[in-house]
């Protein structure tokens, strides 16, 4: 019998996202593959430490509280460079731990993020920087998770925060803003292209499907499940708010929040309120953020071109 995923805001974790691994990582860059695998299945029954991600995977998984067998509306997948027997370890943990994660891919070393479109996954965290990029270059929504936050959060409420040129939508307004123009050159750029809607970001479906989420609660009723929350935080600000509105109307996508802070440290609005995840392309913005929300580098656009 044959599980479609194609209805369900998918969420693709890598092992070192979800769990702690620092201690197991140390013994396979020392002692190699093999010790790892002993090291692992020795350690079958100890359960791995919470990682960076676990407090929003946690509490995503929430959603589907109240939810009839069959149709929880998100799910979570487990993407990973262990072995299978590592993988062991990895699942008692998890059940250890009382999550609903029951589908997982094992890849022995190799890079996980091919299979983010197999599992029709709208975002991709790791904690593996490199697998992390070559999913951004290769076209998939992934990002980079730097922060755990703060844990002790709202249980009623999941409250999730995008920036939006780089992210939600492609890195066009960034590009003109780096250019010898700058600022000027910028806002006469979007003040002449305010009905003219911007490509897609690499977030714009994880984005898309959070809203219809929000609709869909608002229309029959949450159950028990928390209420989601959803907003913007862009350094845009008046007259170049009109495109970012203008874009969303076009991709026929609603939020009701949208902060507009022209200059405003992205903290001072994140420090009040405390998303359980922050998706932003420059890290600038997050680093001073990860004490109260897990911050999440999405590294795509003219803002992470490396230098050779």
């Amino acid at each position: 019998m044959s599980f479609a995923l194609e209805n369900k805001l998918v969420v693709a974790i890598s092992s070192s996202a979800l769990f702690d691994l620092a201690e197991s990582d140390e013994i396979f860059r020392l002692e190699g593959d093999s010790e790892y695998r002993q090291w692992m299945s020795k350690r079958a029954d100890e359960p791995l430490p919470p990682g960076r991600a676990f407090n929003f995977i946690r509490k995503f998984l929430s959603l589907n509280r109240g939810a009839s067998r069959g149709e929880e509306p998100v799910e979570v997948v487990l993407l990973s460079r262990n072995d299978p027997e590592a993988g062991i370890r990895v699942f008692r943990s998890i059940r250890h731990y009382g999550l609903d994660i029951v589908r997982a891919a094992f890849l022995d070393g190799r890079s996980p993020y091919p299979y983010i479109s197999a599992f029709n996954a709208s975002l991709f965290l790791s904690a593996n920087y490199g697998d992390v990029l070559a999913a951004v270059e290769a076209g998939y929504p992934a990002g980079y998770i730097l922060s755990a936050g703060y844990s002790e959060q709202n249980e009623d409420e999941l409250k999730i925060a995008f920036d939006f040129d780089g992210v939600i939508a492609c890195d066009e307004a960034e590009r003109v803003y780096r250019s010898e123009g700058g600022l000027a050159a910028f806002v006469e750029a979007e003040e002449r292209n305010a009905a003219v809607p911007l490509d897609a970001g690499p977030m714009k479906g994880f984005f898309e499907k959070l809203s219809a989420l929000q609709a869909r609660q608002r229309a029959e009723g949450r159950g028990q499940a928390p209420a989601l929350r959803v907003a913007i935080i862009t350094a845009r600000n008046a007259p170049a708010h009109e495109r970012l509105v203008n874009t969303l109307k076009t991709w026929g996508i609603y939020t009701d929040e949208v902060f507009f802070l022209g200059g405003v440290e992205k903290k001072k609005i994140l420090e009040v309120m405390k998303p359980d995840l922050f998706l932003d392309d420059q890290r600038s913005h997050l680093e001073p953020a990860g004490s109260f929300t897990a911050c999440v580098h999405v590294p795509f656009g003219i803002a992470n071109i490396r230098n050779p």
